[in-house]
């Protein structure tokens, strides 16, 4: 963008012409054209006009965040108004940055906007008149076309014109949903996975809930798992994330202690194949196995030492599963149970292969112990990117993988530090070409490990009230949404900034509200209410020990 000219440089009061479609005056001319962003003069006279407009697109025209439109041989461009500005000395003329969206045809007979698309083929010169877009011109552009869509809300500032996102464009290619507390975030995530469970009944959508949320929005039509239910063998962890779990030192020693579990891993899973013949096992392949081969092989393997002095990474190891073993808490996982060959009906149940009309699977891990929540939601996103890759030659089954507080997974800085955080970055980068859709919901996207954000090709950003945020989401979004940014810190509840595959081009929206049995169990409490009831405290108290004391829910 070139320098704001000066007040001498613009040119006399614009000759006001009309819009065919309407009458509507025009508003300003386009004084400067540089590519995506371009500088139009606008006249406050034939603004103020317009706000008596019973239109009330067009009776917000000139406005940050509005649209305008220009006309350029039988094309109509639409351009977006990023910011405004005053010119020195001319109280008669406002300079405007625009971002180009998109264009749309002319229709002959009524100069209507018809046929909208994204880009501009061709730019004005400086000189063309300049339009506000009315109502009519906003549903033509908004419109959604014949591909498959869901409908989430309304388009500010209009009441009627409804507000579409693209399913395939935006899971082909991953989707981020940011904001605040307090901005509507999980009940806005409820909405959209309510609107693409409806679309697709026989879908496959695993989310992971670190709070368990949403088990009350989707109990109608999704199968709900915690630690009760979930019955995750542990033999289905990789290498990696056994030695996360099993592994507790640190520096040189981890890597022996490593070398060791690597070596009698493996012993334990040949020992355990089930009869079934595997040519090349590797310590990474999710074959069943019993913990107690696993605690006798690292017993046997120490029985071999010379010295006394080498028997310490045995004993870490051997203790620590013993450790595991006898915590009631790890029974989700490492339960004697498990031991069998579940691998099949963990991923029908998991997967929801078939969906039977309820295609989401939410995860609740709230009752997962903390030391190995990472490990749970590390394996659950792994063996979704491993089944997608190992099923390629067979009839596809594309799954949707969502993760709330995608933050805790990929933090920024040591994103790939941990094995959760480098399958997710993989899942960013690679899970399209296998079918893996990655949904991020995060109030901290500043928090997010670099570049993962940018692989999200569809970005929903409600209120940000954190400038690092701001700047983090600016950062990432495309240069035509620039203007629309601007606009977060003011966003009202339940309202979004849209942009990317998933629209046609940028859209604010508002969200549709959503009956009481689909919402996610998220709602602020009320202090001044919850604070005048009283009685019964004790039996509040006895209750919650209980639980407490027997680390259950």
């Amino acid at each position: 963008m070139t320098e704001m000219p000066s007040a001498h440089s613009f040119a006399p009061n614009v000759q006001l012409t009309r819009a065919p479609d309407r009458g509507v005056a025009c508003i300003g001319m386009v004084f400067e054209i540089a590519g995506s962003s371009s500088l139009v003069m606008l006249d406050p006279l034939a603004l103020e006009a317009t706000m008596g407009d019973p239109d009330p697109v067009i009776a917000t025209a000139g406005s940050v965040g509005s649209q305008i439109k220009m006309r350029v041989g039988g094309t109509w461009l639409i351009a977006n108004i990023r910011s405004l500005k005053l010119i020195d000395g001319h109280d008669d003329r406002i300079a405007a940055t625009v971002d180009f969206l998109g264009e749309g045809d002319e229709e002959k007979l009524t100069g209507k906007l018809y046929k909208f698309r994204r880009g501009v083929t061709r730019y004005p010169t400086p000189g063309c008149a300049v339009f506000p877009v009315s109502t009519g011109d906003l549903k033509q552009i908004y419109a959604a076309d014949d591909r498959a869509h869901i409908e989430i809300g309304t388009v500010y500032p209009t009441k009627d014109i409804r507000a579409a996102l693209y399913v395939d464009a935006m899971l082909g290619k991953h989707f981020a949903l940011l904001g605040s507390t307090g901005t509507g975030k999980s009940t806005s995530a409820a909405l959209i996975l309510h609107r693409i469970c409806e679309l697709s009944p026989q879908g496959h959508i695993v989310m992971v809930d670190p709070h368990g949320e949403y088990a009350a929005a989707f109990k109608g039509n999704g199968a709900i798992y915690d630690v009760s239910n979930l019955q995750m063998p542990y033999w289905l962890m990789n290498f990696e994330e056994h030695c996360e779990v099993f592994v507790t030192s640190s520096g040189s020693e981890k890597q022996i202690d490593a070398d060791i579990l690597a070596k009698c891993l493996l012993m334990a899973r040949a020992k355990g194949r089930l009869g079934q013949e595997i040519s090349k096992l590797t310590v990474d392949a999710p074959v069943p196995y019993l913990l107690s081969d696993l605690t006798n092989l690292i017993g046997l393997e120490m029985g071999k030492m010379d010295r006394a002095g080498d028997t310490a990474p045995y004993l870490r190891l051997r203790t620590k599963i013993d450790e595991i073993k006898a915590d009631p808490r790890y029974g989700f996982m490492f339960s004697g149970m498990l031991v069998a060959d579940t691998m099949a009906s963990f991923i029908e149940r998991i997967f929801r292969l078939p969906g039977d009309g309820k295609p989401i699977s939410i995860i609740d891990v709230s009752g997962v112990p903390s030391e190995i929540t990472s490990v749970v939601v590390a394996v659950l996103s792994r063996m979704v990117f491993d089944f997608a890759i190992w099923s390629r030659g067979e009839p596809q089954r594309p799954i949707l993988l969502v993760c709330e507080e995608a933050h805790r997974y990929i933090p920024a800085g040591n994103g790939d530090g941990s094995s959760v955080g480098r399958i997710l970055s993989r899942i960013a980068k690679e899970g399209r070409k296998y079918g893996v859709s990655l949904g991020l919901i995060t109030q901290r996207p500043s928090d997010l490990a670099e570049g993962v954000l940018s692989q999200c090709g569809t970005i929903i950003a409600m209120r940000l009230n954190n400038d690092r945020d701001q700047a983090f989401v600016r950062a990432a979004m495309p240069e035509g949404a620039r203007g629309f940014l601007d606009s977060i810190p003011a966003l009202r509840n339940r309202e979004c900034i849209i942009c990317g595959e998933g629209v046609a081009i940028p859209i604010r929206v508002s969200f549709d509200s959503l009956a009481d049995d689909k919402r996610p169990a998220s709602d602020d409490p009320l202090f001044s209410q919850l604070w005048r009831q009283t009685g019964g405290e004790g039996e509040i108290i006895t209750r919650t020990l209980k639980r407490w004391r027997a680390q259950g829910r």
